[in-house]
């Protein structure tokens, strides 16, 4: 699976989510795929990235989008430490 595909899930899950999709009105939804997409892109090459700043999201919401991450990642068969790896790097 690619980064973008990666991204497409992981934001529709996000937005699917009661708590999280209210973050995300007014948000232009194509640029902030472009910079999920470039965030994963930099986790998978062991980069640190800021996926979510910028939204004010709580420790919780992090944490949840986090989560919705690792279940995309999980569902593409990524070996567990690149979930990690990626986990560590995105969902901050």
């Amino acid at each position: 699976m690619t980064p973008e595909e990666i991204v497409h899930r992981w934001l529709r899950l996000v937005t699917a989510d009661a708590e999280l999709s209210p973050y995300l009105i007014g948000v232009d939804r194509v640029r902030l795929a472009a910079h999920l997409t470039a965030s994963v892109t930099a986790a998978l090459a062991g980069e640190p990235a800021d996926a979510w700043g910028g939204l004010g999201l709580s420790e919780e919401q992090h944490r949840r989008v986090g989560d919705y991450l690792v279940g995309v990642c999980w569902a593409a068969d990524l070996p567990d430490g690149r979930i990690a790896q990626v986990r560590r790097a995105v969902a901050r």
